[in-house]
């Protein structure tokens, strides 16, 4: 009988270390976990903003519109015919 708990406290404290100490251990494990709700997060923003920019480059090459809110804004051209008024504070 005795032989038999000691094999059996044994391969708790093997088992018990293996968990918090070992390969792959527990501590280890929520780490990676959290990294692949991080990734998951990250990859869905990512998504977005592909998705974004999908819907700009098919603005852009159907329409018009687009190109010229383009220029309006970043290049700051005007139309012929228009005024342009800038205002300073």
């Amino acid at each position: 009988m005795k032989p038999i708990i000691i094999l059996l406290v044994l391969l708790l404290v093997y088992l018990q270390y293996r968990l918090w100490i070992g390969d792959g251990n527990l501590p280890d494990v929520i780490q990676l976990g959290n990294e692949v709700e991080d990734q998951h997060e990250e990859n869905i923003r990512l998504r977005e903003r592909n998705d974004m920019l999908d819907a700009e480059v098919r603005d852009l090459q159907e329409g018009l519109d687009a190109i010229e809110e383009h220029a309006r804004e970043d290049l700051g051209m005007i139309k012929d015919g228009e005024t342009f008024y800038q205002i300073v504070e």
